[in-house]
This record gives C-alpha cells, sequence and structure tokens, in this order.
C-alpha cells in the first residue's frame, strides 16, 4: 500500500494549500490511504464540521485531531457523526468521539488510525502509550488490519521517537504531529515501522509556527498579550510523509514531502 499522511492543517491557507494540491498528489503518486491532521484548521485552533468536510472532499480518508480537538465548541457534538474523525484516544472518559478507527483504503485494504496525545510539556491525558497499546491489540496488523498508522500528537522529540520504538513491528507508521516543524529523521525502525518525529504543517512557514509573527514576538519580547494570534494567510507548503507497506503491512520505503511554499521540495518518488 502507499500512504500519505499530512501534518497540521493551519488556518485557511493549511486549507486551500490542501485543496490544490492533494488530489493531484494523490492521482500522481498513487495513493491508496490519506490521512491529515486538522487540528488548526479553523482559524488556527480546532477545526469546523464544515472545514472537516472540506479536507474529507480534498482527498483525506480520516482526519485527525489533538490538544485543540475541541477548541471549535460545536465539535462536541459533530465528531459523533463522522467515524473518519477522531481526537487522541487517551483523553479522559467521557469525552466525545473516538480515538481509533478502521477505514476501508481505495485499494479494499484495512488499515486502522490510532491518534493518541503526548504527556512531555502538555495538557496532563491518560497514558498514551498504554492507550494505543489496546487498540492496536484488537485490531493486529496483518490480522485484521493491512495497515495501522499512529499519529502521535506531542511535544518532546524524545517521546514521538519512544513511541515509535515502543510500537516498533506492531504498525506501519508513527508520525508526529504538534510543533508545526518539519524533523528530517524520517526512518524504518529495525521491526520495520516507519517514524518520523513530526510532519509538520500544511501551512505559511513565513511566520511562527502558522501565525503571523507580530503577536507572538510581542508576548516574547514583553511577556504580555495585547492582541489574538492570527494565522498566517502567505502561501503554504503542503508538508508531510509518505509510505509505501510490505505484504505485512510494515514500512518498506519513508520518504518527507514538502510541495510549494517556501521551505525546500521533497516530492516523493514511491
Amino acid at each position: 500500500m502507499r500512504l500519505l499522511f499530512l501534518g497540521d492543517v493551519m488556518g485557511r491557507a493549511g486549507r486551500e494549500v490542501v485543496t490544490e494540491r492533494l488530489p493531484e498528489l494523490i492521482e500522481r503518486c498513487r495513493f491508496d490511504f490519506v490521512i491529515v491532521n486538522g487540528e488548526n484548521a479553523s482559524h488556527g485552533r480546532g477545526i469546523t464540521e464544515a472545514h472537516y468536510e472540506v479536507l474529507r472532499d480534498a482527498g483525506a480518508d480520516v482526519v485527525t485531531l489533538g490538544d485543540h480537538a475541541f477548541d471549535q465548541r460545536e465539535l462536541m457534538t459533530a465528531i459523533e457523526r463522522h467515524d473518519t474523525l477522531i481526537r487522541p484516544i487517551n483523553f479522559p472518559p467521557g469525552a466525545p468521539g473516538r480515538g481509533a478507527t478502521m477505514v476501508t483504503g481505495r485499494n479494499g485494504h484495512q488499515v486502522l488510525v490510532v491518534n493518541a496525545l503526548g504527556r512531555v510539556f502538555m495538557p496532563p491525558m491518560d497514558d498514551p502509550f498504554r492507550a494505543v497499546d489496546n487498540a492496536i491489540a484488537n485490531c493486529p496488523l496483518g490480522e485484521q488490519a493491512d495497515a495501522i498508522v499512529v499519529d502521535f500528537h506531542a511535544e518532546a522529540t524524545s517521546e514521538m521517537q519512544g513511541m515509535g520504538h515502543y510500537l516498533d513491528g506492531r504498525v506501519s507508521l508513527v508520525v508526529g504531529t504538534h510543533t508545526h516543524i518539519p524533523t528530517s529523521d524520517h526512518r524504518i525502525l529495525r521491526g520495520g515501522t516507519g517514524l518520523m518525529s513530526d510532519a509538520g504543517m500544511c501551512g505559511d512557514y513565513d511566520s511562527v509556527i502558522g501565525m503571523e509573527p507580530e503577536e507572538p514576538l510581542n508576548r516574547f519580547i514583553s511577556g504580555l498579550a495585547t492582541a489574538r494570534f492570527t494565522p498566517s494567510e502567505g502561501e503554504a507548503t503542503l508538508c508531510g510523509v509518505a509510505i509505501e507497506t510490505d505484504r505485512d503491512g510494515l514500512c518498506r520505503q519513508i520518504e518527507p514531502v514538502r510541495i510549494g511554499g517556501t521551505l525546500s521540495q521533497a516530492v516523493p518518488q514511491l
């Protein structure tokens, strides 16, 4: 299988670059399955149901979230209507929605997608390692699932890499989101799991992690909040990671994806 994962969609610029670039990329690279992290898709904080539909229409098979999952209050009820919109699996009991979903890809294969939230430098949450473990134990790779992708929404690179090694040989890909900065550590671990510490964001990189620089700079310099953060709306980069799996569902090839905008380009050659 060929799978594409796109990092945090940031505001209008992120939505537009996904809408403009993703359909062509799916056709050119013949991707069987696409996952998009949409937790900043609406004004840089959370996602609305309408913007979830925009990402789905562009080609996303599953949309994942993160610590801003419910910043748009409408999602508290809207998430229950969509099996392909998931929030972190280790939210406390009683949170609406689900943290894992099994979806049929374009080639008929079954793909399990799990979303989890880190705990290092992040709001207190339940243990992500145990939560992900339980999800994949109920749907093992090579049995019920032809591929398993884990979106680990975390701040610390060490925690992201720890999750990769913990799941090595049991999932197809562990990819980090949240920092909005693409890492260059994409690799295949010894057991056959693809790992990338952060996929980066789909947004304007001539910014401070997707926001217009003025207010972040003001807060760094003065320590005072004088205005709201405003998502930057310049030319955006489509950013993520692509993998190809073998018959066992493990990763046999992994490549970064960076298309358009101001970053050095990396077009997958799978």
